[in-house]
């Protein structure tokens, strides 16, 4: 009878189970299976079976093995910056102040804005060199023969970079933002009265009390910058060294038609999200063990 009953609380979530598997472990496994053919659609008559040889072109093809550090330096570069960014902001919104409601929505809203068109943004409204927002200012400080900055041809990889810290910083602040509001105020104002300065206080009791909250949002972070294709193609289309590898997939399906090799690639992507998010999983958990314990 109990487990009659416990099959009868599940089964109302059976059709989900089965539209999820539908619709990402089939095209997973499919996805696995042309990863290890030959199949280019330009040259049809030569399919068949490769093995492993599109995996070894993954990690062997200079153009690939060039997108795969990008793709590191990009992840390692944004999610540091927001997460030492997001500490800041959310240090300072933890404090009470007037008008902490509308500037807690004023930097909540860049993540709330749409990839696409955030980098559009970026590109036409700031980095455009005749008419965007940072050449103008640096024509009001400098002049009409101050410098003029050619912003993404010139620092293409810092020009994503900055593009993808703004949108992501609101969300470390908010996941830092929880973490600062759980401390235990007891121990912050037993800190004061031992006659403990600002900096001791961060530094002995706030920062490790952060620590796992500053791993998730790391980990968080870096699942979804890893897969980040929005940006590299509207800000530089790939071009100047910014090509990361989901952007190197794209380039590799739709351009070269090189569907097991664009496979293969899309197969190393999502198994680095999978180990990135089975770290985030255990973090989680262990808050969330702590929660129940406290």
């Amino acid at each position: 009878m109990k487990g009659a009953a416990r099959w009868a609380r599940r089964a109302p979530l059976l059709p989900a189970l089965i539209f999820t598997i539908v619709v990402t472990q089939l095209p997973f496994v499919a996805t696995l299976g042309i990863s290890l053919m030959e199949w280019n659609s330009l040259d049809p008559e030569n399919r068949g079976f490769a093995g492993l040889d599109n995996y070894v072109a993954v990690f062997t093809d200079s153009g690939l093995r060039s997108s795969v550090w990008t793709t590191i330096v990009l992840t390692v570069t944004v999610v540091l910056v927001s997460l030492i960014l997001g500490l800041g902001l959310a240090l300072l919104l933890d404090r009470k102040f007037f008008g902490r409601g509308a500037v807690r929505t004023m930097l909540i809203a860049p993540f709330l804005v749409v990839p696409v068109a955030a980098a559009l943004l970026w590109k036409h409204a700031l980095y455009n060199p005749d008419y965007g927002l940072f050449n103008g200012l640096l024509k009001m400080v400098f002049g009409e023969d101050g410098p003029h900055v050619e912003w993404i041809s010139d620092m293409p990889l810092v020009a994503v970079e900055a593009a993808l810290i703004w949108q992501w910083t609101p969300f470390m602040m908010l996941i830092l933002l929880a973490g600062l509001q759980s401390r235990p105020p007891d121990a912050v104002e037993a800190a004061h009265i031992d006659g403990a300065s600002s900096f001791q206080i961060f530094r002995y009791l706030t920062l490790p009390h952060l620590r796992q909250y500053l791993e998730l949002g790391g980990l968080l972070g870096s699942i979804y910058i890893v897969q980040n294709f929005d940006a590299v193609f509207t800000i530089t289309s790939g071009g100047l060294g910014t090509a990361n590898l989901p952007y190197s997939v794209y380039q590799t399906f739709f351009q070269a038609h090189d569907y097991g090799r664009a496979s293969a690639a899309g197969v190393v992507v999502v198994v680095g999200s999978i180990i990135i998010a089975t770290f985030a999983l255990r973090v989680v958990s262990s808050l969330l063990r702590e929660e129940a314990r406290s």
